[in-house]
């Protein structure tokens, strides 16, 4: 039987703030998002059922996951970063970190982060900005959770990714 995905958006990060800070490459979260996570993880019904955590490698979605998800990071639910839901543009905001540097800054936390290939980071090829790129990432996406063997898994990611993930573009004419 396919799992229970709850979808999450990641909470608010630097480059959230103003257009002038999408420069800033793999931007950590806000105090305000920070409180956000706390909120989430305060009003998420579902922390007792879920057995597998899921994210994209860049640093507001593995903050977002741990933040907001602790109590199933306290109970020993795995959390692993896949690349094939990291953002979809090329913008230095959108754009991660390399995994040596990935493993430093979260080095004493529970992050599986052994799905990464060194070039994730690139946004070429596989991880190119474009729609067959991005699409296609999403479907693989999509097999490797309907495979897992866990029954409720929450995938935390980036707005952008989750329309392509859901296939959902209601309201949204300005990703397609």
């Amino acid at each position: 039987m396919a799992p229970i995905i709850h979808l999450v958006r990641h909470a608010q990060a630097v480059h959230n703030l103003t257009t002038l800070n999408h420069g800033m490459h793999d931007p950590a979260l806000t105090p305000h998002g920070e409180n956000q996570c706390l909120e989430l993880q305060s009003k998420f019904p579902h922390h007792d059922s879920v057995d597998l955590l899921v994210c994209s490698p860049l640093q507001r979605t593995i903050q977002t996951t741990l933040l907001a998800f602790d109590p199933e990071i306290s109970r020993g639910v795995q959390c692993v970063a896949l690349p094939e839901v990291q953002e979809t543009s090329d913008l230095p905001c959108d754009t991660g970190s390399n995994p040596a540097k990935l493993k430093d800054m979260f080095k004493d936390k529970p992050v599986d982060l052994t799905l990464l290939p060194e070039d994730w980071d690139s946004k070429v090829g596989k991880w190119a900005p474009e729609q067959e790129a991005i699409e296609r990432r999403c479907r693989d996406a999509r097999q490797w959770l309907r495979t897992r063997g866990e029954k409720a898994i929450v995938v935390v990611t980036h707005g952008g990714l989750l329309h392509y993930l859901t296939e959902d573009w209601a309201g949204c004419e300005e990703f397609q």
